[in-house]
């Protein structure tokens, strides 16, 4: 997927050098049918992975202020069980939570094998709010990076699939949101005067970012950087990415749920033989 930016390695990343918006060539009915296809698929996958109760699937969201995290959840959710599906928002830590190590609430949220965790903000923004407003000095936020790559080493070696995703907006669209804002009914709940404010610190969140997406990409645990200024194309690149990181795994699955039936199967025709002979 050309339009899909994928990193599984450390790297330099320079935002300003990748897309917001879909490529020339997007359609947005055939992405629409494609999208629909692709969450028809990732319906059954999560299935899958919920009833082998092998794997875990942490999916992270990180977004500037408006870029849609709210709305990728709304997308992911109607392609997926409830009954397996976990939503945890990570706002301003508790005062308990800021009497533990920066991980504490984090690793609580992690999902078990046979459930998925969607993180509405993460562990990042202990490397990006953190910095940006200089809660903490240099010294400290600067060694978390090498925390947050152990937690998700940890969480690959332990059978969690960790897929990352960085919602792309440019600062118009951002803006041009905020305003919608204002003007909407049903939005404005979301008016903020903090989202403006923050909006005041755009380069500098810019470069935590592109610092948090350069220093911790891993294979087993990429960052998506996602075209976000069009909703309806940020929801096929997401869903896409989850697919197309799922679909090797099904098999097993399958593989395993077969082995489960013919387990129970046996003890039916052994108990249905036991009653028999009584």
């Amino acid at each position: 997927m050309a339009d899909l930016i994928r990193l599984d390695v450390a790297q330099r990343v320079s935002l300003a050098d990748l897309p917001t918006r879909p490529p020339g060539s997007w359609d947005r009915g055939d992405g629409e049918k494609e999208t629909d296809h692709l969450g028809a698929e990732l319906d059954d996958l999560l299935d899958l992975l919920f009833y082998a109760g092998q794997t875990g699937l942490l999916i992270v969201l990180q977004g500037m202020d408006t870029s849609g995290k709210d709305g990728t959840i709304r997308h992911l959710l109607s392609h997926s069980n409830a009954q397996s599906v976990r939503v945890a928002p990570f706002k301003v830590p508790t005062p308990l939570e800021l009497a533990h190590d920066f991980l504490w609430r984090v690793h609580a949220q992690i999902p078990a094998r046979g459930s998925i965790a969607i993180f509405n903000r993460s562990h990042y923004e202990d490397v990006l709010v953190v910095r940006v407003r200089g809660l903490a000095p240099e010294a400290v936020w600067s060694r978390r990076y090498d925390h947050i790559r152990a937690l998700e080493s940890l969480l690959a070696d332990s059978g969690t699939v960790v897929l990352k995703f960085f919602l792309h907006i440019s600062k118009d669209e951002q803006e041009r949101r905020l305003l919608d804002r204002e003007k909407e009914v049903e939005k404005a709940w979301k008016l903020s005067v903090g989202d403006w404010k923050e909006r005041e610190r755009w380069d500098d969140y810019q470069r935590a970012y592109e610092d948090a997406l350069g220093r911790t990409a891993d294979s087993r645990a990429p960052w998506f950087v996602v075209p976000a200024d069009d909703k309806r194309f940020r929801d096929l690149v997401v869903t896409r990415a989850i697919v197309e990181a799922l679909r090797p795994l099904a098999p097993g699955w399958r593989a395993s749920l077969a082995e489960l039936g013919a387990e129970a199967k046996a003890e039916l025709e052994a108990y249905r033989r036991g009653g028999a002979e009584g």
